[in-house]
């Protein structure tokens, strides 16, 4: 493996990571701390909120900080300063000092996207697919917070499920920065003399460009809070609607196994993973579509799977819920590398983390601004009234989708146009 793959490796690691960290607390919540600390489910979502708004709000100072000093430099700060605050949160004695946790690891959590995508779509060609790429490493981390959360609930208790990882990514964010020390400390030399004027835009480019923004921003706000109802809830939604199907499950996988078996946990754990891994495969599909067929006709697809899914699953449970569920995860995943694509062929160089950083401000204050959403949802009316919001969310984005136009400008188109 060369220093250019190794680079890519890091990156896909730490963009599993980051989405790991961010849903730990989904499931030792709705499996662990509900019952050891008798919190209502709802309630503890009310302390999960700061983190994910931290997520939202530091990914702006995050992309601007890493474009006046080192992107590299902020992702080995990534690395460390989530593992430190994950380590942190496993010591937490109450609610308040949870929360507390969570909010730093949303600090650093807010890192990763706006700066390790900026390296990826300025770095590498073939955009659509290596977004694709990255995006399944990150959606396995998602999965993999419900897989590696459950089990140490079982086997090790809540606090395991925070600091081991933790101090795996401080690991890896000390190998990271010792791969790429010399890009930390290297300082770009100023340019000299008068700055180059950009070239001038047509009206016309200039109204299509605001209408594919405005298409961007209003998706990525909608497709946020689809994103956040189904990662964060799927644990309790699993935990409530496929109880005779983990325990069937677990009853047959524990028939072999040593004394003891299986539990439930970690059998719920594996199902959620389960559905987040095989949906996560959309991206692959999506990346290859996004470099042949462009992004209107993919975005498409992927809000109109999410509509029909969303639409059945109210009253389903066990089996035909699994699948349901894999169904709309199949098109939630699909949709995440959409607009990164828009904003990596749009944006300039320079300035691309920032603009990502302007993105996943907006993407990840929805996130965080979704949790009272889905906590009232839930305790007033239900999963299904739930499933419902999400089938009507997904409607407006293929609405909004529609009015995208067949191919991207890009900078050249501008130029030419003027």
């Amino acid at each position: 493996m060369n220093r250019d793959s190794r680079h890519f490796l890091f990156l896909n690691v730490g963009h599993f990571l980051d989405h790991m960290f961010t849903l730990i607390f989904a499931t030792v919540a709705a499996l662990a701390l509900t019952r050891e600390w008798g919190v209502s489910y709802s309630d503890l979502l009310k302390y999960a909120t700061p983190g994910f708004l931290a997520f939202g709000l530091f990914a702006l100072p995050a992309g601007w900080i890493a474009d006046k000093w080192s992107r590299e430099g902020m992702v080995a700060m990534f690395f460390v300063g989530i593992g430190l605050s994950s380590v942190a949160t496993a010591l937490a004695q109450s609610p308040l000092q949870v929360g507390i946790g969570l909010f730093f690891i949303g600090v650093f959590a807010a890192i990763y996207h706006p700066v390790g995508l900026a390296i990826v779509t300025q770095r590498w060609k073939n955009t659509g697919m290596r977004l694709a790429v990255n995006g399944v490493w990150g959606n396995l981390g998602v999965a993999s917070a419900a897989l590696v959360t459950g089990y140490f609930i079982d086997h090790g208790g809540w606090r395991s499920a925070f600091a081991v990882p933790g101090v795996v990514s401080i690991v890896i964010g000390i190998l990271y920065a010792a791969h790429e020390w010399s890009a930390i400390t290297y300082r770009a030399p100023h340019a000299s003399g008068a700055a180059v004027a950009a070239p001038p835009m047509s009206v016309d480019y200039k109204a299509l460009l605001w209408r594919i923004s405005i298409i961007v921003f209003a998706t990525t706000a909608i497709s946020s809070l689809i994103f956040q109802a189904t990662t964060f809830a799927l644990p309790k939604i699993f935990d409530e609607r496929i109880q005779g199907m983990a325990k069937n499950v677990t009853a047959w996988l524990s028939s072999g196994a040593p004394a003891g078996g299986l539990d439930i946990a970690t059998t719920l754990g594996a199902l959620t993973f389960l559905v987040f891994a095989v949906a996560s495969m959309a991206q692959l599909v999506v990346g290859s579509m996004l470099d042949k067929y462009g992004p209107r006709i993919v975005f498409l697809c992927a809000a109109a799977i999410q509509i029909v899914f969303f639409t059945i699953m109210p009253g389903l449970t066990d089996i035909w819920a699994f699948a349901a569920a894999l169904g709309f995860m199949f098109g939630a995943f699909g949709q995440i590398p959409i607009n990164d694509f828009m904003i990596g062929k749009m944006a300039s160089g320079p300035a691309r983390a920032r603009i990502y950083g302007v993105r996943y401000v907006l993407a990840f204050s929805v996130l965080a601004l979704s949790l009272p959403l889905i906590a009232y949802v839930y305790e007033n009316h239900g999963f299904d009234a739930l499933f419902r919001l999400m089938a009507g969310a997904a409607a407006a984005i293929f609405l909004v989708t529609a009015c995208l136009p067949s191919r991207l400008p890009t900078p050249e188109t501008a130029t030419a146009a003027a």
